[in-house]
């Protein structure tokens, strides 16, 4: 007895509809690399995981507010990443300080007004 409705959400419906077209072993392809990325994605996040804890355990030092494979955008850009630089007193510095070689040039200003 079918009551009409149905049970499946909006994705799967249309993730059935899209597979319905196909052949058979299509299908039978496309589910089973769903499953194998599933499982990889599964098997990689539990490698991360246990390698995290094993560096945490070890007395490396991890980063406490980073999670575990995650790193700063500065930690890939090895030799091109930015030097830090030693900020100037604010009251020194205006907008043009930031734009470099872009700045407009300043005018000397003479004492008559």
């Amino acid at each position: 007895m079918s009551t009409g409705i149905s049970l499946a959400g909006w994705k799967t419906q249309i993730f059935e509809s899209v597979l319905g077209f196909l052949p058979d072993w299509v299908q039978i392809t496309v589910l089973a690399l769903v499953v194998l990325a599933v499982l990889a994605h599964w098997t990689l996040k539990i490698k991360r995981k246990i390698a995290h804890r094993r560096a945490v355990r070890s007395g490396q030092p991890v980063h406490a507010a980073a999670q575990y494979g995650q790193g700063r955008g500065a930690d890939h850009l090895g030799q091109y990443a930015p030097q830090p630089q030693q900020p100037a007193p604010a009251a020194q510095q205006s907008g043009a300080d930031f734009l470099g070689a872009y700045a407009p040039q300043q005018r000397p200003q003479d004492g008559s007004a």
